[in-house]
């Protein structure tokens, strides 16, 4: 044992510092903060008075267990006067408890000390013994650790005493029998050496007391291995009269498990009974007597740190990666319910303005909140994917009364209005009214052969009726992000024993279905319900069974499941269903053909059709649920069927089949795509092939050939006013070349004769030059009319065809 303060400074300075804090407030104040801790205190049994040198054991009273594997323990007891009290934990707890211990003494004591024991290893105290003997032993090395000592050894009528010198193995034959012995030599007070074989007859006897008691104090130590595991706590407290002690801590334990019954009807009309366990280890060091337990699912952080251990840096341990296919399976909830209702309307006050910011909460029949929405700036709102079944909205404003709308009736897929009008007032004032809209028969949530009626046998009508008068042992109750199960009444579960309580009896919505998913990699489809957790508990996750016509039909896992939400699942295979698929992928081609600004779209789609082929060789019928994968930027047709649900990646398609029957369901889906094109840069090779592949009809031909045509005399022009232009700079070239002929003719005898000639083309080419001139700026003039007249006509063309 060792002082607490000196090896767990922080924890004992954070126990005091919180009794320290109570003694500086006002004695109001402090019976005001102690006040709820001290009723506990006060609902639970005197755990006994001791002096001050026996320490007390404290009970556990409130134990709470979370999902990941932590949980969280409440002692409470009296103590009287300087008492000390203990509490057992295991090795494993110690870290924990070092880590998150708080002590209060609640009238006025102080906390005096810590202690726990600290075990050192075993080789390090067999290290203290004078006989060199190790944790695993044998005779011989027991004999070999006693040489030196006193023995007296009694073979038969012969007594040896003297001390042990040695102990050989020898090899002796007998009867033609080799066998190994050991031999034991021994030396008297006299000086006589004496040596006998040590079979099982002979008798050997420590004939030292220290020898004997070190003996004595090896074999204890080794006994103490098997309790080396308790860990004692020991906490010393300073006072005086009557007090309450509270000590609360956390621990690792066992995850709690969840498993669940779900008990199919076996008379039309009632709803399938949904029955959950708690299964819960108690492995810590402590019984749990008469505690109040509470089971919470959620995920708070929580962590171990090696606080009474030394620390070493450790590589992290990659495990090797594993491929099997784990089985069962759960599947996806629904990200789209496609065959749920929608509520929406508006909310006005008396003068029949709209009331913006409104809040509206729908509540189901259980009276669990679905949806929680405001009204826009126009006073309307709307709540999707609510499952079919009956309702309740309540309309509150600030001002206004809060008004309440019951049996608003919601069926599948279809919509439904409810306006309502608030009136001037308190909004804990609440008027309560009957729904105005329509009531709608909801859709069944069981399939054909889920509904027969079937004939009870006064067997099955006396476990109907003991399932009806069945009760939760817990309260469930919502705590931020966690959800707690607390059970009404206290329970007693000793230490490493498990108890098994049921914490969910609810009747919920359900409909029998088999599921079919190409991934499943069989024609056979499963066997699975479609349950909509109508209760107003969220299920937590866990296993399942399936009871049938008051038999055993399989068993699957859940995930977690919040109020309202409906998931599949699956829990046997249908053996009396097969599924065949195929998928038809097309070309492909264009849709459309939209011309705008000069700009030319064709708009392409790639189509797939999937054929999904259900056989019914059972003889009852059979509503088949068809996974279908959905890719990113595929569409579905728009006249084909539409999945009642939908899945980040998948959607869930209804089959109804008849008994002996065959029914088929082809799912279209296309993926868009666009090409655009500039008409200015279009060739006839391109509008032939456009013609050709049938991307384009006889009016978007018609409207680009004269596009074609016009382009074409415009080039016509361009190319004349180019020749022109390329015959007046050739004459400007001429004209150049025959100036400096007559410069050079200067004082030669021909200057006359070529002067004359000379001029006489300069002037020809001048009248030339005067007619390309006037024909090039006609030309011109003629490309500029016919380039706008295109451009118009590229900008007024518009045209939108669907092929």
């Amino acid at each position: 044992m060792f002082p607490f303060k000196r090896y767990g400074c922080v924890l004992a300075v954070s126990v005091l510092a919180v009794h320290a804090e109570a003694q500086t407030q006002s004695p109001s104040t402090q019976r005001a903060a102690r006040a709820p801790v001290v009723a506990a205190a006060r609902a639970v049994e005197t755990t006994g008075t001791a002096d001050e040198s026996t320490a007390t054991k404290l009970p556990v009273r409130r134990v709470i267990l979370y999902k990941t594997g932590v949980g969280y323990f409440e002692h409470l007891g009296r103590i009287q006067n300087d008492q000390s009290i203990r509490i057992d934990f295991t090795s494993g707890q110690l870290n924990d408890v070092l880590q998150s211990l708080t002590i209060l003494d609640l009238n006025g004591g102080r906390i005096a000390g810590v202690n726990y024991n600290s075990e050192a290893p075993l080789m390090q105290r067999l290290g203290t013994l004078r006989l060199p003997l190790e944790e695993t032993t044998d005779i011989s090395k027991f004999y070999e650790a006693l040489r030196g000592a006193k023995l007296e050894v009694v073979s038969g009528n012969t007594s040896i005493t003297g001390r042990l010198l040695s102990v050989e193995r020898k090899t002796r034959v007998s009867g033609g029998t080799t066998l190994e012995v050991d031999l034991a030599t021994l030396v008297s007070d006299t000086g006589e050496v004496r040596s006998i074989e040590l079979t099982p007859a002979v008798r050997v006897r420590l004939a030292e007391h220290d020898v004997s008691g070190e003996v004595s104090r090896y074999l204890g130590l080794l006994s103490s291995v098997r309790q080396q595991d308790i860990r004692r706590m020991t906490i010393d407290t300073a006072g005086s009269g009557e007090r309450q002690l509270y000590v609360s801590y956390i621990s690792e334990v066992p995850v709690w498990k969840t498993t669940y019954r779900i008990v199919l009807p076996s008379k039309a009309g009632e709803s399938p009974l949904l029955q959950g366990w708690a299964i819960v280890d108690n492995t810590v060091g402590e019984d749990w007597n008469n505690v109040e337990l509470s089971l919470v699912a959620g995920a708070p952080q929580s962590f171990i740190q090696q606080l009474s251990q030394p620390y070493y840096a450790r590589r992290p341990v990659v495990a090797l990666p594993q491929y099997a296919q784990l089985s069962p399976q759960t599947h996806e909830s629904a990200m789209v319910v496609s065959g749920a209702g929608r509520l929406t309307g508006s909310v006005t006050d008396p003068a029949g303005n709209d009331v913006s910011g409104a809040e509206v909460r729908v509540y189901n029949e259980a009276g669990a909140i679905v949806a929680r929405v405001n009204t826009d700036s126009e006073g309307d709102y709307e709540v999707a994917n609510l499952p079919p079944g009956k309702y309740r909205a309540e309309f509150a404003s600030a001002g206004f009364q809060t008004t309440s709308v019951r049996d608003i009736n919601i069926a599948a897929g279809q919509e439904q209005t409810q306006d309502a009008t608030l009136r001037l007032g308190s909004a804990t004032q609440t008027v309560t009214v009957q729904s105005s809209v329509q009531s709608i028969q909801a859709m069944p949530m069981v399939s054909r052969n889920y509904t027969q009626i079937m004939s009870l046998t006064p067997g099955a009508a006396v476990l109907d009726a003991a399932r009806q008068g069945l009760q939760s042992a817990a309260q469930a109750m919502e705590l931020g992000d966690l959800f707690e199960y607390k059970l009404k009444d206290r329970v007693t579960i000793r230490k490493n024993e498990s108890s098994m309580v049921p914490i969910v009896q609810e009747r919920v919505k359900a409909e029998k279905v088999s599921l079919w998913n190409a991934s499943y990699n069989s024609p056979r489809p499963l066997r699975a319900v479609w349950l909509t957790n109508s209760s107003p508990l969220t299920l937590d996750g866990g296993s399942f069974s399936v009871l049938d016509s008051e038999a055993f039909a399989g068993q699957g896992l859940l995930d977690a499941i919040k109020p309202g939400e409906r998931r599949l699942l699956s829990y046997a295979a249908d053996s009396g269903v097969r599924v065949e698929a195929n998928s038809d992928n097309e070309p492909q081609h264009v849709t459309r053909v939209m011309i705008n600004r000069g700009v030319m779209t064709h708009y392409r789609e790639v189509r797939q059709t999937s054929t999904y082929t259900v056989r019914n060789d059972d003889t009852s019928p059979r509503t088949v649920v068809i996974e279908h994968s959905l890719y990113s930027g595929w569409n579905l047709a728009s006249d084909g069927p539409q999945p009642e649900e939908t899945t980040s990646n998948l959607g869930r398609f209804r089959v109804f089949v008849d008994a002996k029957s065959t029914a088929t369901v082809r799912i279209r889906q296309s993926q868009p795509s666009q090409f655009t094109y500039q008409i200015t840069n279009l060739t006839d090779d391109q509008i032939k092939l456009f013609v050709e592949g049938g991307t384009i009809n006889a009016q978007v031909e018609a409207a680009l050939r004269e596009i074609l045509a016009k382009k074409a005399r415009i080039a016509v022009f361009s190319k004349e006013v180019s020749r022109r232009a390329a015959d007046i700079k050739q004459i400007y070239e001429d004209q150049g070349r025959l100036r400096e002929n007559l410069k050079a003719l200067k004082g030669t005898a021909e200057e006359k004769a070529l002067t004359q000639r000379y001029t006489q083309q300069l002037a020809d080419q001048e009248t030339r030059l005067d007619t390309l001139k006037r024909e090039s700026a006609d030309l011109q003039a003629q490309h500029d009319q016919a380039q706008a007249d295109l451009d118009r006509e590229i900008e007024t063309l518009a045209l939108d065809t669907t092929l």
